[in-house]
């Protein structure tokens, strides 16, 4: 390698670029040497957390009640899948209490998020910090037009951010032969929960606010990588996959409304794929993929399906009861009282609740919201006898 542990650079846009495209000679680098810890600015020093990031849904403030029920209620297990990832939080905890651990969601920004995070692989952290740095020195006025900006600027973001942010994406694109992939996936998820705190929206990207928007200079930090050996990351229907791994505790917090993950985070969708397509509609989004079964009238029947065939000694479930929302885009698709009447057919379900302040990124009101957990210990030959009338989902 070129860059070891023993040598620090000073961060320049120059040693950047070459870093990026891999041609760094020697005497370069022997010029540029300096103490690393006398040039690295705080940002590079305090890396974003897995919890740095606006999402609906997130379980982060919930992971300890959550995880410790499970403690409490399970035994003899040491593999955890977190079937609907989402944020991640749960997975994160589950990694430092499970001997396996897999994880999986269908939309590509979060499993680029989880790779980062979490993936295995080699990664150069100094090489990274040089490479953002550069990024930071950039000279916005200097920047031309690009889809990105074309798109967004002046809508999600300051029209000069949102040149810096596509320039960037291409930039990262182009020279991605000189990455690994954990550096690669490192570098989307940088870019992702940096532009996250600036984005002119109330928490996702289903709409902009229609004012004008503060000039804020957007600078990218690191997130807070780490590689697990023991954790496997998927992007697959959950459905599909739960037929196809084993776990000793499933965990289950898939959408209940109608508001669908990949249309609230098109942006960052579109920003990962990076395939620049036609964008429709005041929210500019692309064309519908990904749609989730469990936010439309047939949830029930998805939910009936995932729980007859997890292969798991526990199945645990989140739940929320904003069925009682005064928005009827928030309301539940599956009922409380569905939801128990399948996992009931699974063996014994112990249920648990707390009350827990909701995030709530518009005007919706949910009054007396309740946080639900079920915990149930399957019973093989009582599920198979209960859904052996029923149709399977396909």
């Amino acid at each position: 390698m070129i860059f070891d542990e023993e040598h620090h650079y000073n961060f320049t846009p120059e040693l950047a670029t070459e870093t990026l495209q891999g041609v760094v000679s020697e005497p370069l680098i022997k010029a540029e040497q300096l103490m690393l810890s006398g040039m690295k600015s705080a940002m590079y020093m305090e890396p974003f957390k897995l919890e740095n990031r606006r999402y609906i849904g997130n379980k982060a403030k919930l992971v300890d009640w959550i995880m410790g029920l499970i403690d409490e209620n399970t035994e003899n297990v040491d593999s955890f899948c977190d079937i609907f990832a989402g944020t991640g939080s749960v997975t994160k905890r589950a990694l430092q209490r499970y001997r396996r651990v897999v994880m999986n969601d269908f939309l590509y920004s979060n499993n680029i998020i989880y790779k980062a995070f979490y993936g295995a692989g080699y990664w150069d952290r100094d090489k990274l910090c040089r490479i953002l740095d550069h990024y930071n020195q950039i000279d916005l006025f200097e920047l031309e037009e690009n889809y990105f900006s074309k798109n967004f600027g002046d809508k999600y973001f300051e029209r000069s951010n949102a040149k810096m942010i596509g320039y960037i994406r291409q930039d990262i694109e182009e020279h991605k032969a000189n990455l690994t992939e954990k550096e690669y996936c490192i570098l989307l998820a940088s870019l992702i929960y940096s532009i996250d705190r600036i984005a002119n929206t109330v928490g996702h990207f289903d709409a902009y606010i229609k004012k004008d928007i503060k000039p804020q200079r957007l600078y990218i930090k690191l997130v807070d990588a780490n590689s697990y050996p023991n954790v496997a990351i998927y992007k697959e229907d959950s459905n599909l996959l739960v037929r196809n791994i084993y776990a000793d505790v499933t965990y289950m917090d898939p959408p209940y409304n109608s508001r669908q993950y990949c249309r609230f985070y098109h942006l960052y969708e579109t920003l990962v794929k990076w395939d620049k397509p036609k964008l429709y509609g005041v929210a500019l989004k692309p064309k519908a993929e990904n749609m989730s079964g469990y936010c439309t009238a047939k949830a029930v029947a998805y939910f009936e399906d995932i729980v007859r065939n997890i292969n798991s000694k526990y199945i645990v479930t989140s739940y929320n009861n904003t069925y009682n929302s005064k928005s009827k885009s928030s309301e539940n698709k599956i009922r409380l009282e569905d939801l128990e009447n399948v996992l009931g057919k699974c063996g014994e379900t112990s249920r648990f609740e707390c009350s827990y302040a909701y995030f709530n990124a518009g005007k919706t009101s949910f009054d007396d919201h309740k946080e639900f957990l079920f915990i149930t210990k399957v019973d093989n030959d009582k599920r198979s006898k209960a859904f052996a009338p029923l149709l399977r989902w396909g």
